[in-house]
């Protein structure tokens, strides 16, 4: 019994300490964009401090940080679509078909380094004349998005049982309207997943943006990268920026977590 009564109260306090150590960063990162320079570095003012909007102020005013925000909301809205748009029928051809070849394929696509496709996909938009546009970061982003989704969703549609497309097909359904009007609906906790995660992935890139990304289409990462100069860092501005990149992708997390937790499982469906 004493035994029993110590692991219930072991559990807890383990999972307290993880969350912590998984916490701390963000919580550091909120306390410091409300913070001056002077704060930050005092390690006697890391909980009590006197509080200043001061840095939110000169992100949106003084870093025009609103159009940064609009143009990773474009490049990560049009990568995640066009990915969708891609993969969904890929994956379920390769799921249905058994195209294990092609999935190999990709496979090795989405696992190269993205550094590698740099110099060529810099020198093939160069000769379009499509650096500094949203073109070139969508399909740059679509380069590892489209994959992710592809490979997420296979499992997803390996998991549905074939006699609901085939029900379908007695019915009367071409193989596109199985797909369009029976598939597509009930695997919306895998779609709303891979989304998810794809947009993520391209709201948070900062490699492809550095190379392609322009004056006119600069997203956060790199007007983050902005407040860090050789002399010194501007850390109540850099955290600031960050938790404003934070917040959009925290939100749509809570939103749709029972999804993420259900498409994560993917291979069951409800009857």
């Amino acid at each position: 019994m004493k035994k029993n009564g110590a692991l219930r109260w072991v559990y807890p306090v383990l999972t307290l300490l993880v969350i912590m150590v998984f916490a701390f960063p963000f919580i550091w990162m909120l306390l410091a964009s409300f913070k001056t320079q002077a704060q930050i570095m005092s390690k006697g003012q890391f909980l009590f401090f006197t509080p200043t909007m001061k840095n939110y102020v000169n992100v949106f005013g003084q870093y025009e940080f609103m159009r940064f925000i609009v143009n990773s909301f474009i490049v990560a809205v049009g990568s995640t679509a066009g990915s969708l748009l891609l993969g969904l029928p890929a994956a379920y051809a390769i799921a249905r078909y058994r195209l294990q070849g092609l999935g190999l394929v990709i496979l090795v696509a989405r696992i190269v380094p993205g550094i590698t496709f740099l110099i060529p996909w810099f020198i093939l938009f160069s000769n379009l004349k499509l650096v500094d546009t949203y073109l070139a970061l969508i399909l740059s982003h679509m380069l590892v998005g489209l994959p992710f989704i592809i490979w997420i969703m296979i499992s997803f549609f390996e998991g549905l049982p074939t006699e609901i497309e085939e029900a379908g097909l007695i019915d009367g359904c071409t193989r596109s309207q199985v797909f369009l009007r029976i598939i597509l609906p009930i695997s919306g906790p895998g779609i709303i997943t891979s989304s998810l995660l794809s947009f993520i992935f391209s709201w948070n890139n900062f490699m492809f943006s550095i190379i392609l990304a322009g004056d006119k289409t600069k997203t956060l990462p790199i007007a983050v990268f902005n407040f860090m100069s050789y002399s010194e860092i501007n850390w109540g501005a850099l955290m600031a920026a960050a938790c404003i990149i934070t917040l959009p992708v925290l939100i749509i997390a809570l939103l749709a977590q029972r999804y993420i937790v259900s498409g994560l499982a993917a291979g069951a469906v409800k009857g």
